[in-house]
């Protein structure tokens, strides 16, 4: 038998031991996004499409396409929101997009939220709901919708419904992805 396999491991005595470690705080600014912000913006997505069912996107979408997106939110003066943090690494991002190309839906929207895997559970997308339904309000929009799978997005259903969402309808088997079938919740906001 060796020596280390029968007598006792030492230990330093309290006063030599290493501290621990504080844990860094989870710090963030809500700020309006950019063209500069959009690349980062398109890896968070991406990430969400290739990993999950909470976008029915079964390609990974390019900058080419979330820029036309960008355009028509920012030219109709729709929030599009992210969080950074203190490095300026982006956390997550929201924002509103019209319904239907209908003229007489301008006054309602679809909303997006997307956090960074590193970035979840945190409270950030409470923040930004809350940040969105402000801006929407004072963009003149009067109802938002938020369609959410039926599957694998029970804290997104949950959080719409913690800022007053309401259940409007539930459309199943709508979508197939990942091998299996899946449908959308629909909820709805009236800001007025």
């Amino acid at each position: 038998m060796l020596e280390e396999e029968y007598s006792t491991r030492r230990t330093l005595p309290p006063h030599l031991r290493p501290g621990a470690v504080p844990e860094t705080p989870f710090e963030y600014t809500v700020r309006e996004a950019t063209e500069r912000d959009l690349p980062h913006v398109l890896e968070i997505y991406n990430h969400y499409v290739m990993n999950s069912t909470v976008t029915f996107d079964e390609s990974a979408m390019t900058l080419r396409e979330l820029r036309k997106k960008f355009a028509k939110v920012t030219e109709k003066k729709m929030p599009f929101i992210v969080a950074e943090n203190p490095k300026g690494q982006l956390l997550g991002y929201a924002y509103v997009y019209p319904w239907k190309e209908k003229a007489a839906y301008r006054y309602t929207v679809e909303n997006s939220i997307y956090l960074g895997p590193a970035a979840t559970g945190k409270g950030l997308g409470r923040v930004l709901l809350r940040e969105l339904i402000d801006r929407s309000r004072a963009a003149g929009i009067k109802e938002i919708i938020a369609v959410i799978a039926d599957k694998g997005a029970d804290a997104s259903i949950a959080l719409h419904k913690d800022f007053g969402f309401k259940e409007i309808g539930h459309m199943g088997k709508v979508g197939f992805k990942f091998g299996r079938w899946l449908g959308t919740v629909l909820l709805q906001k009236s800001l007025k």
